[in-house]
């Protein structure tokens, strides 16, 4: 991997989870706001398969559970973002093309969505680091999917344009 490649991951992954705790708080919807860290792996999973997806799920989730001010058992968010990884690279495996359709890119961030959070909640209740039942588990997880449906065209088509522009050799043609 590049050391233009590396900066590019570190920097997005950075500016996603800092934007997610200094302003997702304010655009939240009855405490749920979007993950801005899960798209910017989604993206980077699209863009280069599952094993870098995982790789940069858990660097990404691990770097989430850190940030100030976490309130939850430290690895909780790396899981959930190696099983998002995982998940959004076998879609691109499953790809004829090297773009993802507008269409693929939702139903994969939708899919990613789900899946994360769902990981996360259903930690926190199997770790005690939760307070909330199954039944107030399902409408945050299904907001949550929402926010991230309504920020996938802001947010993913950039990342997936810039980490493919990452993804080329220097030195080699497209």
């Amino acid at each position: 991997m590049s050391l233009l490649r590396t900066a590019g991951i570190a920097l997005a992954v950075v500016v996603a989870a800092l934007l997610q705790v200094a302003l997702v708080p304010h655009l939240a919807w009855r405490g749920i706001g979007p993950d801005l860290t899960l798209l910017v792996v989604v993206a980077a999973a699209l863009t280069w398969g599952a094993q870098s997806g995982m790789v940069m799920g858990f660097l990404a989730g691990a770097f989430l559970d850190l940030v100030p001010p976490s309130d939850h058992l430290v690895g909780r968010w790396a899981l959930a973002f190696v099983v998002v990884g995982y998940l959004a690279g076998r879609v691109r495996a499953e790809l004829p093309t090297a773009r993802p359709s507008v269409g693929a890119t939702l139903a994969t961030v939708a899919a990613c969505s789900f899946v994360g959070t769902s990981v996360f909640a259903f930690t926190g209740m199997l770790l005690g680091d939760s307070s909330l039942s199954v039944g107030e588990v399902l409408p945050v997880i299904a907001v949550g999917v929402v926010w991230d449906l309504a920020l996938t065209p802001l947010v993913v088509p950039p990342l997936l344009r810039g980490f493919a522009r990452l993804a080329v050799e220097p030195g080699r043609l497209r």
